[in-house]
């Protein structure tokens, strides 16, 4: 019984570990707008974060996701709702750091103190020549239905032409 729970803490560990390691950019806090006032602490806010894709040079996302105020937000206990959007845009010529899965993390993150994360994954449409990133949260005991998806039809950019995210895929 004592063996089943200590692998449970074990692999909760190993992935929390695993989250951080793939979360090691910081995404660029870009602006907030207060939805709920409260008095004495921090209001409520949407955010809108930036961040790069880290293997595809010239493709950057933008979210905005929920933050809870009041004084379990201020202590960071509040579990944040998944209720997260998602656009993604070409900003300059695209050049793949490596070969891309389809599903890969782009970014994740921990939305409450233990359970529940938020993820952005990629994946190529090869038919289309587009990359497709999809946003979504995520708990350990159930899964949620929340999600976004933006997709990035790859462009030429000057005299460059545009890359197959095909050729990129593993």
């Amino acid at each position: 019984m004592w063996f089943r729970s200590l692998t449970y803490v074990g692999v909760l560990a190993l992935g929390l570990a695993t989250a951080g390691a793939v979360a090691a950019q910081e995404p660029d806090r870009i602006f907030d707008k207060s939805t709920v006032w409260r008095p004495l602490t921090p209001n409520d806010k949407l955010v809108v974060y930036g961040i790069d894709d880290p293997a595809v040079a010239g493709i950057a996302c933008w979210y905005t996701q929920p933050e809870k105020g009041g004084i379990k937000g201020t202590l960071g206990l509040a579990e944040d709702v998944s209720d997260i959007s998602l656009a993604c845009r070409q900003t300059g010529p695209v050049a793949f750091k490596g070969k891309l899965s389809q599903g890969e993390v782009v970014f994740s993150e921990r939305r409450s103190l233990i359970f529940k994360s938020m993820q952005i994954v990629r994946g190529c449409d090869a038919r289309r020549n587009t990359l497709i990133y999809m946003v979504y949260s995520d708990k350990v005991i159930q899964g949620s239905p929340k999600n976004s998806t933006s997709a990035v039809p790859l462009a030429p950019w000057g005299t460059e032409p545009a890359p197959k995210c095909a050729d990129a895929l593993k």
